[in-house]
């Protein structure tokens, strides 16, 4: 269809390029937008969509008949069924339309965009140049790399690969503290390259640039603006769980595209895959530093839970964390759930009143976050908020409660994965205390073990 070159330069276009969203959401006059379709430079269509089941939602994909439900709508002047899953975004009904641009976004080549002035190791430039050749190929890709293996340099060759072509790039995580500490990372690695970053109350939120870093949710709002997908932490709630996130990746990516997820520890089925050679994998079982994984210990602690009712913390907890403080070294202490965390937190402030506690609903998590990298924390308290993300140098890390269900031995090889990270310090102490073993404990020693022991035989581990 011929787009008139008024409709291709008009502010309505230019603001809307790259995002599909509800037709009332557009800030231009309603005119504007209908004239945008009669000339074929928008598209609009039904926001839920009719099937032989009920109804499936248009922006998050979502057709499960137990989350839409019904309400009168002045709009439209009758009961207008809406998408229960995405309301958050904004509410999609049966009368309401999702508008894009037709015509391709603009692209802009960025010569030698990469000023990253680091090495990689042997193991990272074998995975660097797979990720790169998937990157061309507009192939798919697993790059499975242990904590700490360097995942985000692995990416730069491909990114300015893609760059200079003229490619827009977008890396998508599931959490927010996460799509934080990669920002200013890849802004000193691509400083000349436009980048946005895109997650809840982000004032970049929509702007589409060369390079953009969004959570997984904000992706619900893009469609078919990315060359090159990338999905960091694909193992990580809520993205391993949720279907919606994975219709928002598959949206916002071209038809023609490159997918290139990211994990250091993929699901049982994903690992069956790659041994059958049914995935694609480029597997990294060393860190950059050629130093072996810590290994977790395993300790019974007893029935920390009654010694919490009591206003107590079992012996060797304790014994554990003053040893930290004596040492001047830094620790987390993971804990299940979040009156636990409280309690725990209390506890430990009568030891020393710099300790803090952090969880997902916690309004100055980012601050206490910060000041723990800073060094004026000595030990911080989590739930498994942070199992993923947060890098301080020499730490260690104790597990209260491992056998709780929450710590699946993804999540627990996370855990254990915060220490050691740093060239400097690639040792420490990982501690799952437990009222019990559990398989996932298990699971998570063993995992640890089987990637030193394939590092052995690559000669990926100094000697």
């Amino acid at each position: 269809m011929y787009i008139p070159p008024s409709a291709a330069a008009s502010p309505l276009v230019a603001w809307l390029n790259g995002q599909r969203l509800p037709r009332e959401q557009l800030p231009f006059p309603d005119g504007e937008v209908a004239a945008a379709i009669q000339t074929g430079s928008l598209c609009e269509q039904p926001g839920l969509i009719k099937t032989a089941r009920g109804w499936r939602c248009g922006r998050c994909g979502n057709d499960d008949r137990h989350l839409f439900a019904s309400f009168p709508c002045a709009r439209c002047g009758s009961d207008c069924a809406y998408c229960r899953k995405c309301l958050v975004m904004g509410r999609i009904s049966s009368c309401t339309h999702l508008v894009h641009v037709t015509m391709p976004l603009p692209s802009e080549r960025h010569e030698a965009p990469l000023v990253w002035d680091g090495t990689l190791s042997a193991a990272q430039e074998d995975a660097a140049m797979a990720v790169k050749q998937a990157v061309l190929d507009r192939s798919e890709l697993l790059v499975w790399a242990v904590c700490g293996a360097g995942k985000t340099e692995i990416l730069f060759p491909a990114i300015a690969a893609a760059l200079e072509k003229g490619w827009r790039v977008g890396l998508a995580t599931p959490r927010v503290d996460v799509v934080r500490e990669l920002a200013p990372r890849f802004r000193q690695a691509f400083p000349r390259v436009p980048l946005a970053v895109w997650y809840g109350g982000s004032e970049e939120r929509g702007r589409i640039a060369s390079l953009v870093l969004s959570t997984t949710h904000q992706l619900l709002r893009a469609y078919r603006v990315f060359d090159v997908m990338i999905v960091d932490e694909v193992d990580a709630f809520p993205y391993s769980v949720e279907p919606m996130l994975q219709y928002a990746v598959s949206q916002a990516r071209k038809e023609q595209s490159s997918l290139i997820y990211l994990t250091a520890t993929p699901s049982r089925d994903w690992q069956l895959d790659i041994t059958r050679g049914k995935r694609n994998a480029a597997v990294i079982p060393a860190r950059y530093h050629g130093r072996p994984l810590p290994v977790p210990v395993l300790e019974w602690c007893g029935n920390w839970r009654k010694r919490l009712e009591r206003g107590r913390l079992p012996e060797n907890v304790l014994a554990w964390v003053l040893h930290r403080l004596a040492q001047g070294k830094q620790a987390f202490l993971f804990v299940p759930h979040i009156d636990e965390l409280e309690a725990v937190t209390r506890l430990l402030q009568r030891v020393d009143p710099r300790i803090v506690g952090v969880h997902a609903e916690a309004p100055d998590r980012a601050e206490h976050v910060q000041a723990f990298r800073d060094g004026r924390v000595p030990l911080l308290v989590t739930t498994t908020i942070l199992e993923r993300g947060v890098t301080v140098p020499n730490i260690d890390v104790a597990v209260l409660g491992a056998e709780d269900r929450i710590f699946t031995e993804s999540a627990l090889v996370q855990i254990a994965g915060r220490v050691g990270r740093h060239a400097a310090f690639p040792d420490g102490d990982v501690r799952f205390f437990h009222h019990g073993k559990t398989n996932e404990m298990v699971r998570a020693r063993r995992h640890i073990l089987r990637m030193n022991e394939e590092a052995r035989k690559r000669g990926l581990l100094r000697p």
